[in-house]
């Protein structure tokens, strides 16, 4: 594929008011498959490091999920460019590619990896899953034996079980939830933490329909790109300003802290 059959390709998954450009680089790289510039609004791809058209497009809706990302939010000076919106936009590119069936995972393409998916599935994932509800579950009936016998139940889970208190919560809360073990322990840590029988039932609905975690936490979220654009804007606005207060209150005492010196 060439550079101008990848921008098709991009926007007709998703439409961007802010153009941008597509170059590959003719280049292999050892850091990085791709790269996006938003000062020039530029996707680069290393096409040297793809072995087919199906490698670039992942990579290059990777990178057209940034644009999209500093489009709706500005442009992210910071380190923490993957946060989980972006994953969750990103992925949700993917399925976009998958339907229209310009992208595929390619999973069924080799039977080992075929076998080696349902096995880790089947004989970990399902398995975990059981496992920690009723862990959980036991965790419940250790919680009423300490307070039959005197025992501080958090003292037994520090120092006896020797368990990190939120894990043990977190069990604990998974146990007492009828939620499908099939989801696997971490998804059902997810499905566990809604605060409502819908959301929860929305959850697994999510999950069976292999939305991946980022995906369905953003989708469950409150603050979900529906917000109102100046409400948003308004938010940030006043978090800046308290970053800025308190930048500013530190920096005010360093430098007395200088001048005593």
């Amino acid at each position: 594929m060439n550079q101008d059959q990848i921008k098709a390709l991009l926007l007709r998954l998703e439409n961007t008011e802010l153009d941008f450009s597509v170059t590959m680089t003719g280049k292999k790289s050892r850091k990085v498959n791709g790269l996006y510039k938003p000062d020039s609004r530029e996707i680069l791809l290393h096409n040297k490091n793809f072995d087919d058209d199906n490698q670039l497009i992942y990579t290059a809706i990777h990178e057209y999920a940034h644009h999209l990302q500093c489009e709706s939010e500005g442009v992210l000076r910071t380190a923490r460019a993957h946060t989980a919106a972006f994953w969750a936009r990103f992925h949700g590119l993917l399925e976009k590619a998958e339907k229209e069936g310009l992208y595929a995972i390619g999973v069924e393409k080799s039977d080992a990896l075929t076998s080696l998916t349902e096995e880790i599935r089947e004989k970990y994932l399902v398995a975990n899953g059981r496992l920690m509800s009723e862990f959980g579950k036991l965790l419940a009936k250790g919680q009423s034996l300490c307070k039959e016998a005197g025992v501080r139940y958090e003292d037994w889970i520090d120092r006896v079980l020797c368990l990190p208190r939120s894990a043990a919560k977190t069990a604990m809360r998974v146990g007492a939830l009828d939620i499908n073990p099939t989801l696997g322990y971490d998804r059902m840590k997810i499905v566990a933490a809604q605060g409502t029988p819908e959301k929860r039932m929305e959850a697994e609905r999510q999950f069976s329909a292999h939305r991946s975690p980022d995906s369905v936490k953003m989708n469950l979220s409150k603050k979900i790109e529906s917000e109102d654009p100046k409400e948003r804007l308004e938010k940030e606005k006043r978090r800046l300003e308290k970053t800025i207060a308190m930048l500013q209150s530190r920096l005010d005492q360093v430098e007395r802290n200088l001048s005593d010196l």
